[in-house]
């Protein structure tokens, strides 16, 4: 997907459904190295991040097969490598998510330093600090990360910052450790709470999940099992921004709210109609004078960072000053140059946007420089007048399956460069 179009200032209405999260299925694909045997992970999304660490898992032995409405069945009881290529872990951080159950099952794992959205320092030195804690010997090789142990002992771990990659990377290394293992300062993300679910399934120990401590009791061996990933909390947000941002009136369907609510809240204090349903949420801004607002980014259960490039988008349409602060990754204001080519009025100052949104925006050629940064820009798109040409749009395949059919049949009109206008996707 390199170019895509949108014709603006359309108002999209309807329902659409969330598929499972992208977020959650990475690491638990990487967990099911821990079982030698078959797992089965349900509502998997079919996107390109998915297929790259499903390559992995097939490098270092396992048996990967794709079955219907996005289950997977792995099968790592021929595993027998301990090395992941240099050309798939730069492709998708997430794939060093493998080196956990590598240590914890093998004993060893060699990874190279992996790559991933160009949006901030996010070292992987609390996942080493970590796995050092529970004896594990650590050392740099020409670009590769290895890490070796006689057997991880449990210990207690406190993570500087509460990353959610580190704590799931540890919570697994953990589940075949002797003794206890504590997490402290741990990410409390649904992400985090659904692998749990996931390795407790599998036969760990694991409490405390969901909060900032997470005990995990090490056990000896663990057996496969089935399970069905979460709903995508950031697409579902994704789709509420976009639902608001055309003055529309969507029911967002398959929602875990909770998931949801700083979101859902910010979104109340705009004005926007929010209602909650079993398993739905509906996001109504047709007819309704939306208020500027300032938020901030937080670790789970604060304001997500995933959703703050979508929200300024959003704010841009807001008639008044609105602020918009980012405090957890130092370089996540790039897609505001795009969006300053459509007409907004944003001043990046520090790590705060001051977003006036008494212009209208206009459709221009513009480049996404991220996932989230590109359906930011999508967004505004949507409401921006005449035409708007997103560029390097293969982010978006990274993060959301089937975003311009679902953005269509709510009657948005996108369409991939080669295209004629009257065939929407």
């Amino acid at each position: 997907m390199g170019k895509i179009n949108i014709a603006g200032a359309k108002t999209l209405e309807g329902k659409v459904r969330i598929g499972g999260a992208k977020n959650a299925s990475l690491p638990i694909l990487a967990a099911t190295l821990l079982a030698e045997s078959k797992n089965t992970i349900k509502e998997v999304p079919p996107l390109k991040d998915v297929l790259t660490i499903c390559e992995v898992l097939k490098q270092l032995g396992c048996s990967v097969e794709f079955g219907e409405n996005g289950e997977i069945d792995v099968d790592s009881s021929e595993l027998t490598e301990v090395e992941a290529s240099d050309e798939l872990v730069r492709q998708m951080r997430a794939s060093f998510l493998v080196i956990g159950p590598l240590l914890a099952r093998m004993k060893k794992a060699r990874i190279p330093l992996p790559g991933g959205c160009a949006i901030g320092s996010r070292p992987i030195d609390l996942h080493l600090k970590g796995f050092a804690a529970l004896g594990a010997d650590i050392k740099f090789n020409h670009g590769f990360v290895e890490a070796t142990c006689d057997d991880l002992i449990g210990d207690r771990v406190y993570l500087d910052f509460p990353s959610v990659g580190a704590t799931e990377n540890l919570m697994m290394a953990a589940t075949r450790a002797k003794g206890e293992t504590v997490i402290e300062n741990a990410a409390e993300e649904p992400e985090v709470v659904d692998l749990a679910n996931f390795l407790n399934k599998l036969g760990a120990k694991v409490v405390g999940a969901g909060t900032d401590t997470i005990k995990i009791e090490g056990v000896k061996e663990l057996s496969g099992t089935e399970h069905t990933v979460i709903p995508d909390r950031i697409e579902a947000g994704t789709f509420m921004a976009a639902a608001a941002i055309s003055r529309g009136d969507v029911l967002i369907e398959n929602v875990i709210s909770e998931h949801v609510k700083p979101v859902m809240r910010k979104m109340e204090e705009m004005g926007v109609s929010v209602t909650e349903s079993d398993g739905n949420v509906r996001i109504k801004s047709k007819g309704r004078q939306l208020k500027p607002v300032k938020l901030k980014t937080l670790p789970y259960p604060g304001y997500p960072t995933d959703m703050q490039p979508q929200m300024v988008s959003l704010l841009s349409t807001v008639p008044g000053e609105s602020i918009v602060t980012e405090t957890v990754f130092e370089n996540r204001f790039r897609h505001v140059e795009e969006l300053k080519r459509m007409n907004a009025n944003i001043i990046v100052q520090g790590n705060s946007a001051i977003i006036n949104g008494a212009s209208s925006l206009l459709g221009a050629p513009i480049k996404a420089t991220d996932l989230r940064a590109g359906a930011s820009l999508v967004l505004a798109g949507l409401v921006a007048e005449g035409t708007t040409q997103v560029h390097d749009m293969y982010h978006l395949e990274r993060g959301y399956y089937g975003f311009m059919d679902k953005l269509s049949k709510l009657g948005a009109e996108i369409w991939k460069d080669h295209e004629n206008i009257k065939k929407v996707l």
